[in-house]
């Protein structure tokens, strides 16, 4: 089985050096097209793959194709692909917003799994959402789940609407909790901690809390309260975030990003 990355972006790149390490592909069946001559230089100089700048040259070849570009470049990418594209290839997209309609339709392909990864992804602890079009057989659904899991956990959603919800909960999430970290980092400096200090106390703070609610059963409510004692400062903290409806704003912003990725798909 031959894999074909097309973008060696951030994600293309994370998830080219994820596969690389899975037992279902040999040393080399991984390709990587990038147009940037200083992209394929790096690419060239990573022993287990194989750069390429021209889609004629590798598309043909693949078994699997990964696109891994810019939502915007959809569809000059998928005309140009056209002519080289044979039956039975399956198509990986990490495109935000670009529904399966409109990859059959500029692609000429029917196999088509729509995905949605998020960052950590870079470090093998990623979160990837994933359908796919009724014409994927059960055995390709499977190998391309094995794939996606080398950078973290997969998950296989039933609708494009939960692709696009995915994206306002673990594919933007990331960026929610950094939010929260800087805000909590900030409020330590003023309370006269070193930028350093600051630091480890949030950081740790939150590797803690998430590896607690990981080892139980407990809801993030039930930690809450074991937390928070009346009359306590914890509960100081929770009542200002409830007075301020911390909690309807984080949801708010959820659906912001839910919204724009339904505004993309129809963009494109």
């Amino acid at each position: 089985m031959k894999i074909l990355v097309i973008g060696a972006g951030n994600m293309g790149l994370t998830y080219a050096q994820g596969m690389s390490k899975s037992k279902l592909l040999k040393k080399k069946n991984i390709m990587v097209l990038d147009k940037s001559a200083e992209k394929l230089e790096e690419l060239n100089n990573i022993s287990h793959f194989d750069a390429f700048k021209e889609l004629e040259d590798c598309v043909p070849k693949a078994d699997i194709i990964f696109i891994a570009v810019k939502p915007y470049h959809a569809e000059n990418l998928f005309k140009a692909l056209k002519p080289f594209t044979k039956p039975g290839q399956v198509i990986v997209s990490i495109m935000a917003g670009v529904n399966i309609e409109n990859i059959k339709k500029y692609s000429g392909l029917n196999k088509i799994v729509r995905a949605m990864p998020n960052l950590p992804a870079q470090i093998g602890k990623g979160l990837t959402s994933y359908v796919t079009s009724e014409e994927v057989s059960r055995l390709e659904k499977l190998t391309v789940e094995s794939l996606l899991d080398t950078t973290g956990k997969s998950m296989e959603v039933t609708s494009e609407k939960l692709i696009d919800a995915s994206t306002g909960i673990s594919g933007s999430g990331p960026a929610y909790v950094f939010y929260f970290m800087q805000s909590m980092m900030e409020a330590a400096l003023k309370m006269g901690f070193s930028k350093n200090d600051s630091s480890v106390l949030v950081s740790q703070t939150f590797t803690g809390a998430i590896e607690l609610f990981n080892q139980s059963n407990l809801s993030p409510n039930s930690w809450m309260e074991k937390v928070a004692s009346k009359g306590g400062t914890t509960r100081a903290a929770l009542d200002s975030m409830e007075d301020n409806n911390v909690n309807e704003l984080i949801k708010d912003a959820a659906f912001a990003a839910f919204n724009r990725a339904v505004e993309m798909g129809k963009e494109h």
